[in-house]
C-alpha cells in the first residue's frame, strides 16, 4: 500500500524525459505484445466457460423446487441475520475508507465516507473492475470536499490492499488451523493448504513488518514520493479485513444447513473462490466464484449450496447495488438542482 504524495523537485527533474518521451513516435507492439493482449481478452472468457461447465455439472440435475424448497428452509431469522451481515460487511468498508482518505491527506466527515462507501463499493462489486469503478465513483463524491485525484487513487488502493490481507489472512487461517478431517472435507489436499495457507499469512506478515521498518525510508517513482502506512494503519487493515471478509463469507455459511461445513474449512475455501472470481475479471466473479466454491466443497448437497449462492448474491449484490444506484441517481437530481439555482 502506497501513498502518493507529489513531491515538486522530482517532477521538474521528470519535465523534461517527459517531454522527450512525448516526441518520441510511439514504439510497435511486438508478437508478444499482441499475445499478451488477446490472453487478456480470451482468459476471461475461458474462465467463465469452465466455471458453467462445473455448475452444470454440479447443479444440472437439481429443479427449481429443490433449491426453492432449501431457500424455504432459512427462515426469517436467517435471512434477516443475512441481510445484517451484509450491511455491517459495508459498514466495514466505510470504516477502512475513512482509515485511507485519512492517510491520503483528506478530510470527509464521518457519515459521507459511509455513504460513498457504501455506494463505490456497492455499485463497484456487481459492475466488476473494483478499482476503477470505486475510484471513479468516490472521484465524484468526494469532489465537493476538496479530495484530490491522488487523493482518490490512494484511498483506492488502501481498500484494496485492506482487502487483500484480509482475505488472504482469513483463508490462510481457515487452511492453517482446521482439522485434517475438516480439510478432507474439501477437494483441496491437507498438505496444498497448509502450504496455502502458510503461504498466505506469510505475505501479510512481511506487509506489516515493511510498513513497520520501511515506512522512514520513502520510495521514488512516477514522479512521486511514495510512503508506506504506519504499523498501526496495517494493522487496522489487517483487522478490519479480516472481519469484513469473515462477515461475508458468513453470509453464505448461515445459509446452508447447520453442520453441513466447519466454518474454518468453510472460509479457506471461500478465500479460494474469491481470489479465482476476482483473477477472472467476470463481473462480480459471477459463475466462477460458485463453480470454484462447488468444487472445493464436494461434500455440500447441491441444493442448500445453490440455494446460498442465491441468497449471497441477493443480500451483498444484487440490494447494494439497487440501493447504492438509486442513491447516486439522487445525489445526480440534486447537484443538477443546486446548479440551477
Amino acid at each position: 500500500m502506497l501513498n502518493p504524495a507529489p513531491v515538486r523537485e522530482t517532477d521538474r527533474r521528470t519535465a523534461e524525459p517527459l517531454a522527450a518521451a512525448k516526441a518520441t513516435p510511439p514504439r510497435k507492439p511486438g508478437p508478444g505484445d499482441v499475445v499478451r493482449r488477446w490472453l487478456l481478452r480470451v482468459i476471461p472468457f475461458v474462465l467463465l466457460i469452465a466455471a458453467g461447465w462445473v455448475l452444470w455439472r454440479e447443479f444440472h440435475t437439481l429443479s427449481i423446487r429443490e433449491v426453492g424448497s432449501a431457500m424455504g428452509q432459512w427462515g426469517g431469522g436467517r435471512i434477516a441475520l443475512a441481510l445484517c451481515l451484509s450491511a455491517l460487511s459495508f459498514l466495514l468498508m466505510g470504516c477502512v475508507e475513512k482509515l485511507g482518505l485519512g492517510w491520503a491527506g483528506a478530510r470527509v466527515p464521518l457519515p459521507s465516507v459511509l455513504g460513498g462507501s457504501f455506494v463505490a463499493n456497492g455499485i463497484a462489486h456487481t459492475v466488476g473492475a473494483n478499482l476503477l469503478v470505486s475510484g471513479a465513483v468516490r472521484a465524484r463524491l468526494y469532489h465537493r470536499y476538496g479530495v484530490s485525484l491522488t487523493q482518490v487513487a490512494g484511498t483506492t488502493l488502501f481498500c484494496g490492499t485492506a482487502f487483500a490481507v484480509g482475505i488472504s489472512t482469513l483463508g490462510g487461517a481457515g487452511m492453517l488451523l482446521s482439522a485434517p478431517e475438516q480439510i478432507a472435507a474439501t477437494a483441496i489436499p491437507l498438505p496444498v493448504a497448509r502450504t496455502l495457507g502458510a503461504v498466505l499469512i506469510g505475505w501479510v506478515v512481511c506487509y506489516v513488518l515493511l510498513c513497520a521498518f520501511r515506512r522512514r525510508k520513502p520510495l521514488h517513482a512516477f514522479g512521486r514520493t511514495l510512503t508506506l502506512p504506519r504499523v498501526r494503519d496495517a494493522l487496522g487493515q489487517v483487522a478490519i479485513g479480516v472481519t469484513d471478509n469473515a462477515t461475508a463469507a458468513a453470509i453464505i455459511w448461515i445459509l446452508l444447513p447447520p453442520d453441513t461445513v466447519h466454518y474454518h474449512t468453510f472460509v479457506g475455501a471461500y478465500a479460494v473462490a474469491t481470489v479465482a472470481g476476482l483473477a477472472s475479471t467476470v463481473p462480480a466473479g459471477a459463475g466462477v466464484f460458485e463453480g470454484t466454491m462447488s468444487t472445493l466443497l464436494r461434500t455440500v448437497n447441491p441444493a442448500p449450496l445453490a440455494a446460498a449462492f442465491l441468497g449471497y448474491r441477493l443480500a451483498f449484490f444484487i440490494l447494494p447495488l439497487i440501493v447504492a444506484g438509486a442513491a447516486l441517481f439522487l445525489d445526480t437530481l440534486l447537484r443538477r438542482s443546486s446548479r440551477r439555482r
